[in-house]
């Protein structure tokens, strides 16, 4: 029988690889400009076939986790990512490099939906555990911008795309060996009421869900795809050098992670309706201020906004953890994280065509704009007892 410790070690472990994976290449792009001969805008734009792959495979990948096994799908996602990131980095020309990167999401595609909800059978602290993992997929976000500027200045683009897939084939090679086939342990599920005990229209929830999975995806991709340039732009005469500019985004990044750590803590003890509130009204102010902001101030701004989106992607996990019974759960997972990267794909275009006529300072106001729709589907979720209010932990 597994250790749950170990299997969840392993999930957290694939988080940071999902997301550093993803990520690479909007780290690495600055670097990459000369050797395909193209600019940040034309280059962002060939990425937007792993983003789509990103969503759209999640449906196959939940519905194999739930079918046929999560361990075996793991370990597609372990080996799969790896083998992808080597080839991206051996790419000599534009349509090899799509084809990295599209294989590359299909692969990644895989983490959300069916580690996520293994991650759920195996926790005991639902709420707690969420938020570590949501910690450690924060940290792949800003592994991502400094270990890639730390590789592209030392070892070039290439670097930074193969070392990282020999590593996630290693840690394959480790949950092969450690992590054994066995049944999905089953807990029991009772649908909650709301706070004052009538009963919830899971059409509500839902719907709130989804809209603001939808914002929520095109928020967090285009802002994680542009910090890198954002950065470079406001702070060019206080950082000028890759790795050194790595390091300022990767703490920006890393303001995340307190969030997930702090608001998967506070998930227990509260209705998700307060932390959904609180952290959704921030959002719309935050990407105003950034879009005009300069100098030290970018920082405080990133880290701030970057606290506020990666909290709210923690209390969306937990809607499904809370609200979807055990044996449906990676295929919701899986319908959440579709929507979510496939709205999120619409990012890429989005950046190809407003940066080169508005700036950034245009679609940071785009962005408030979708960002303010959030808060609205916030306001109209309904207010539930906590997790530990209702006795949903073992």
């Amino acid at each position: 029988m597994n250790q749950s410790r170990n299997v969840i070690r392993y999930i957290n472990a694939a988080h940071v690889i999902d997301h550093m994976f993803m990520l690479i290449f909007p780290a690495a792009v600055l670097g990459m400009t000369q050797a395909f001969a193209l600019d940040f805008a034309a280059l962002i734009g060939l990425s937007l076939g792993g983003f789509i792959a990103f969503g759209a495979c999640s449906l196959p990948a939940g519905w194999l986790g739930d079918h046929w096994s999560r361990r075996r799908m793991m370990l597609v996602f372990f080996f799969g990512i790896g083998a992808s990131a080597i080839f991206t980095g051996l790419s000599h020309n534009a349509p090899m490099l799509v084809l990295g990167l599209t294989l590359i999401g299909i692969f990644a595609a895989i983490y959300h939906p069916v580690g996520t909800a293994m991650l759920v059978a195996y926790a005991q602290n639902r709420g707690r555990e969420i938020g570590i993992n949501g910690m450690w997929g924060n940290l792949g976000v800003a592994f991502s911008a400094l270990i890639t500027g730390l590789l592209v200045a030392h070892f070039g683009w290439r670097a930074a795309f193969i070392l990282p897939g020999v590593v996630a084939m290693v840690l394959g090679v480790g949950f092969a060996l450690q992590v054994h086939e066995e049944p999905v342990p089953q807990r029991p599920h009772t649908p909650l009421k709301g706070a004052g005990g009538q009963r919830i229209s899971m059409a509500v929830v839902f719907g709130v869900l989804a809209l603001a999975t939808a914002t929520g995806g095109v928020v967090f991709n285009a802002t994680t795809m542009t910090y890198p340039k954002l950065f470079q732009e406001r702070l060019h005469e206080l950082f000028a050098s890759p790795q050194t500019l790595g390091v300022v985004v990767s703490l920006a990044y890393a303001f995340g992670a307190v969030a997930q750590l702090s608001i998967g803590r506070v998930l227990h003890r509260v209705s998700l309706k307060w932390p959904f509130v609180v952290l959704t009204m921030c959002q719309a102010p935050l990407l105003y201020a950034l879009a005009y902001g300069e100098g030290w101030g970018v920082i405080a701004l990133g880290a701030a906004f970057m606290f506020v989106v990666f909290g709210q992607v923690t209390v969306n996990d937990a809607m499904v953890a809370n609200f979807v019974a055990p044996q449906w759960q990676s295929r919701v997972f899986a319908l959440r994280y579709c929507l979510s990267f496939g709205a999120s794909a619409t990012a890429i275009p989005l950046i190809a065509y407003v940066e080169p006529l508005q700036g950034l300072v245009g679609l940071y106001l785009i962005l408030a704009a979708i960002a303010a729709l959030t808060f609205m589907a916030a306001l109209v979720f309904p207010r539930t007892p906590s997790e530990a209010l209702a006795g949903q932990t073992a």
